[in-house]
């Protein structure tokens, strides 16, 4: 589960490092076994030379005595012979009956306790029923290993005389040496492997992933909204050349569906557009065909008060047509911005500018510092400014006996804030992820595009706007530009 978090990278190269450690340890260990496997062959080996010539040596003894060759005489036959040949042999010799007694042994008397006096019958019935009338034991004496192989001694005729026992101690003092030395000589080996495969590992791995990488860095970097660049990679393998073409396609399929999904989205937003249009124009359009008709009736010229009701029909379609063109207005500042003509600007003296449209008398303006300058746009600026100043108005119920409205304009690391505050109604819960979206409002008049205007502007610079509200305490609406 672990190693499922780790990177491909890191991944390939513990894989690596891990093999060539199993590599070396399988190899220590096969060599272990081949030492240990021929110092056994060598043993045995050697103990079959040894009891060769032992028996040669033997059977030139028999061959030269002038005892009757039995089986009780091998004492006499064997009296100081047997001594002469361990002694040329260089290994110790026991001589038992063929009952499994010993009757000779090349030890000095006074230790001769030690050698076991009788043959066991696992011996004894190896010795004479096998084909080669041969039998070898491997014993352990304080921490010594011993091969003793047991064989007959026979007579010219061969008939056997007695079992001859060879006790053999393996010595592995100079086979241990060699593989102390040669698996001392490995480790180096494998010591420069290993740093060998560690470097290799590192480079190999880095060459795998990076066209993953550049793969996965270009995954991303991939938006909808945007124009996406194909990945390129040269001499790379074919898994990857198909992944990258595979990634290639999904890129100019997203294309053509972001430029179906952009058609599809204009479409709409202009679907609503004219719906919200129609349904606005039809509003003051109802009053204005009542009060026509309302005139066609009543019409009489000779009414001494005609002149008073022309004057009043008028009055009501010229207010009905005034907010027919407020609504064209607004359509209009809300779907075509005006091109930008960005300059140097005082933010503090036109925000001050801004506010001397407005002749409420609750309005505070605010700034520490007298000239805070930034590259926008004059009138979007100003626009800005009077939709959030004419918002916090029209929040403030008619009712309400103390009004207020703070504007304030400041600096802080190379951003300039403006808030406008107002101690209206607030806004609520319900309406919070609203506030923004183009056609909503909360006021019985309006087209709800004001604050969709101020914040499409303000983005426009790279900016932000956010609002805080309490109901029945009021809003704060801040503004942030960057500097530069």
């Amino acid at each position: 589960m672990y190693l499922g978090k780790l990177s491909l990278r890191l991944r390939i190269f513990i894989a690596m490092i891990l093999l060539v450690l199993m590599a070396s340890i399988l190899i220590a260990a096969v060599t272990i076994y081949q030492y240990n496997e021929e110092a056994r062959d060598y043993h045995n080996d050697r103990l079959e030379r040894k009891e060769e010539n032992i028996k040669e040596s033997i059977n030139y003894a028999i061959k030269e005595t002038t005892y009757p060759v039995t089986t009780k005489n091998i004492p006499l036959i064997f009296k100081d012979e047997i001594y002469e040949i361990a002694a040329i042999h260089k290994l110790q010799i026991n001589l038992y009956d063929l009952d499994g007694g010993l009757v000779k042994s090349s030890r000095a008397t006074f230790v001769t306790d030690s050698i076991t006096k009788c043959l066991n019958a696992e011996v004894l019935n190896s010795l004479s029923n096998t084909l080669e009338h041969r039998y070898v034991s491997k014993t352990e004496e304080n921490g010594e290993v011993f091969l003793s192989s047991y064989s007959y001694i026979t007579d010219q005729k061969f008939k056997p005389l007695a079992i001859l026992n060879l006790p053999y101690l393996e010595n592995d003092d100079f086979l241990n040496k060699e593989l102390n030395e040669f698996l001392e000589r490995l480790s180096y080996a494998y010591f420069l492997m290993l740093i060998i495969a560690i470097t290799l590992a590192y480079f190999l791995s880095k060459y795998i992933t990076k066209s993953l990488k550049t793969i996965s860095d270009k995954m991303n970097e991939t938006r909808l909204e945007k124009r996406n660049k194909k990945i390129d990679i040269d001499s790379t393998s074919d898994e990857i050349s198909t992944l990258v073409k595979s990634y290639n396609s999904m890129i100019d399929e997203l294309e053509e569906s972001a430029v179906k999904l952009a058609t599809s989205e204009r479409e709409q937003a202009w679907r609503e557009m004219a719906k919200q249009v129609a349904h606005e124009i039809k509003n003051p359009l109802t009053p204005m065909r009542l009060s026509v008709q309302s005139f066609q009736r009543k019409f009489d010229p000779t009414d001494e008060n005609i002149y008073q009701k022309v004057d009043e029909y008028s009055k009501t379609l010229i207010q009905q047509i005034d907010t027919m063109s407020s609504i064209a207005s607004a359509f209009s500042n809300f779907a075509k911005m005006p091109a930008q003509q960005n300059e140097i600007l005082n933010v503090v003296e036109i925000t001050r500018l801004a506010l001397d449209i407005f002749s409420e008398d609750y309005i505070e303006f605010h700034s520490n510092e007298k000239e805070i300058k930034a590259k926008l746009d004059r009138t979007q600026l100003i626009r800005v400014i009077t939709n959030l100043v004419k918002n916090g108005i029209q929040a403030i119920p008619n009712e309400k006996e103390v009004k207020k409205i703070v504007v304030k304009v400041f600096e802080d690391n190379n951003t300039i804030y403006i808030s406008v505050s107002d101690n209206g109604v607030g806004v609520l819960d319900e309406n919070l992820s609203k506030i923004f979206e183009p056609k909503f409002t909360t006021k019985s008049s309006g087209m709800g595009l004001g604050l969709a205007m101020v914040k499409n502007i303000v983005e426009t610079y790279n900016g932000s706007i956010t609002f805080t509200s309490q109901e029945n305490k009021g809003t704060v609406f801040t503004v942030k530009f960057p500097k530069e």
